[in-house]
């Protein structure tokens, strides 16, 4: 339970300081998601941090900050990690297959929800 509660809480906390970022960032560079871009970059760059700082570490600040609080404040981080990991691994094709296939399948379901939803 307590597990649950620091993904939760560090989540919450995540997810409203990148409704802030994005909110302060807006219209800066047109339409361009400026703000998406600033959270994925700087939250990919923080969890390569946390993990590498922590490395099977304090298990309870990786989840409240990786987990929680990178989880709701970007898109991309726990992506990120995890092709990061697969490079790393050498398993160099399932790293391309991750990117290409989260990336090409995202972009579908994406398109499938907007043509479902009216």
């Amino acid at each position: 339970m307590t597990k649950l509660l620091l993904v939760f809480i560090g989540g919450g906390l995540g997810a409203m300081s990148r409704f802030l970022l994005t909110t302060a960032l807006a219209g800066k560079l047109g339409n361009f998601p400026l703000g998406t871009l600033a959270a994925n970059f700087f939250g990919s760059l923080l969890m390569g941090l946390v993990v590498g700082i922590l490395a099977g570490r304090f298990e309870s600040v990786r989840l409240f900050v990786a987990v929680g609080f990178l989880g709701g404040f970007t898109t991309f981080s726990s992506f990120s990690a995890e092709t990061l990991a697969l490079i790393q691994g050498g398993q160099i094709f399932a790293a391309a297959t991750n990117v290409i296939v989260s990336v090409v399948a995202s972009l579908i379901a994406c398109a499938v929800g907007l043509k479902l939803g009216g």
